[in-house]
């Protein structure tokens, strides 16, 4: 059975990239495992909704956008870098927004926040929806 897509291998090796490419890619995966581990301990830390949200949207948007950043700097902007690059477009226009649904959906509910901290708007009981 031949193979629809040919490996790596049958085709000879992928051609090398150069010192200054091959530094970036590794610069863009070190920074975004960095970010994508500072942001699942914040979700496993931190005390509420809200600062987990924060980081989650935060950290992990920026580690995923660079681990994404790296495949253009791998691939290039053809083909696999532009849905690279799209990937970090849809990233930066959709984790922001999940994030502040989500807060908002945690305020409606009746969320506690940490002492001291207060909602800037009505409150649950104030609204009329």
């Amino acid at each position: 059975m031949t193979a629809l897509v040919p490996l790596a291998a049958e085709g000879g090796a992928a051609p090398a990239l150069g010192p200054v490419r091959s530094a970036l890619v590794v610069l863009f995966v070190v920074v975004g495992a960095a970010f994508l581990t500072v942001g699942t301990v914040g979700i496993v830390r931190l005390p509420n909704v809200y600062n987990r949200m924060h980081a989650t949207s935060k950290a992990t948007t920026l580690g995923a956008a660079s681990v994404a950043l790296a495949g253009v700097a791998r691939f290039g902007p053809g083909n696999e870098g532009l849905t690279a690059l799209v990937t970090v477009l849809f990233l930066f226009l959709t984790a922001p927004t999940g994030a502040h649904m989500i807060s908002r959906a945690a305020q409606r509910m009746g969320v506690p926040f940490l002492e001291g901290v207060s909602w800037s708007g009505p409150g649950p009981e104030e609204r009329d929806d």
